[in-house]
């Protein structure tokens, strides 16, 4: 089969399409024959080496696809069934085994693209706005990166809870697209300083909670922007790590809270992964959450998603296809 292998670390030039063995099922797994597989950030930090993971290792964290073989122990799968799954390594490939219990089964009236397009960044989404700081109606939100596939959630998701979100995106047609999604303001941090912009929107008091995919570019004025007691959520790093911080700072400014969640931590139990799946797949199948896919790529074509990835070139779901 065909997979997208990491030989060692570094910039997207060292993805490597390759030839290698269609995997066997230990008695935990399946093995899923792939028809769509998700793009995320945290690709880039498993190539890079931010995350650990061995060379050479197969690329990718989400998928969604059938079911093509099942190991001895497994009882909930069989061979045809739909799934998809995220925050398992392997996904850039024709095939993936994983375990059978980190696979959820995708209903009627979703595609695969949908699927592999919803997991990881429609749960993330959700824990951020439900789990790790459940936003509250009349709360006021800071979304950075609105435009993003993360941020597009994030805003709707929001708006569904009844909170005032505020934007930040780079362009004028991505801030025209967070509004489209429901978003109150728009910053558009190249021309504005999204600092003073939200102390005007929010006449000096702030907001209760910011959600930041962007990190190191933002992370300062982040603290600056936040009620007393509230809350950076700071889930992502897309313009690189945040320089360590003093706590006293966090008391100083206010006695905020941070917090550094990532989505493994909220899906580690069988019942939170179908919860959060679940409400993300009804909410797409009734028109409630819209899916925004933004390219779909070539499997061949890895290097380049990641690419326009870093490059913030993209609006919403990047895919790849076998």
């Amino acid at each position: 089969m065909k997979a997208i292998q990491v030989p060692r670390y570094g910039g997207p030039e060292v993805l490597q399409l390759a030839d290698v063995p269609i995997p066997e099922p230990k008695p935990n797994e399946i093995v899923v024959k792939v028809t769509a597989i998700g793009v995320n950030f945290i690709d880039v930090y498993f190539r890079e080496g931010r995350y650990p993971a061995k060379p050479p290792f197969v690329e990718g964290q989400e998928a969604a696809g059938r079911v093509h073989a099942v190991g001895a122990e497994v009882k909930m799968w069989k061979a045809g069934d739909r799934v998809a799954y995220t925050s398992v390594l392997g996904s850039y490939a024709e095939y993936a085994a994983i375990p059978g219990d980190r696979a959820v089964r995708v209903p009627e009236g979703i595609s695969d693209q949908q699927a592999a397009a919803a997991m990881l960044q429609g749960m993330t989404a959700h824990y951020l706005t439900h789990s790790t700081y459940p936003l509250k109606k009349g709360e006021t939100a800071l979304i950075h990166a609105a435009a993003g596939g993360v941020g597009q959630l994030l805003v709707q998701m929001a708006k569904q809870i009844g909170a005032r979100v505020i934007a930040t995106a780079g362009t004028e047609e991505k801030a025209k697209l967070a509004r489209a999604l429901g978003a109150d303001e728009a910053i558009i941090y190249t021309q504005q300083d999204f600092e003073a912009e939200t102390k005007r929107m929010t006449e000096g008091k702030g907001v209760e909670v910011i959600y930041d995919g962007v990190g190191k570019s933002t992370f300062d004025k982040d603290l600056n922007l936040l009620r007393p007691r509230g809350y950076l959520v700071l889930f992502g790093a897309s313009s690189g790590p945040v320089p360590p911080v003093d706590p006293i700072t966090l008391m100083q400014k206010g006695s905020l809270f941070l917090t550094r969640p990532s989505l493994g931590s909220y899906i580690a139990s069988r019942e939170e992964l179908e919860q959060r799946s679940r409400d993300i797949f009804q909410w797409v199948a009734a028109g409630k959450l819209k899916l925004s896919i933004g390219h779909v790529y070539p499997l061949s074509e890895a290097a380049q998603a990641q690419r326009d990835l870093e490059a913030r070139k993209t609006t919403g779901k990047l895919l790849l296809v076998p």
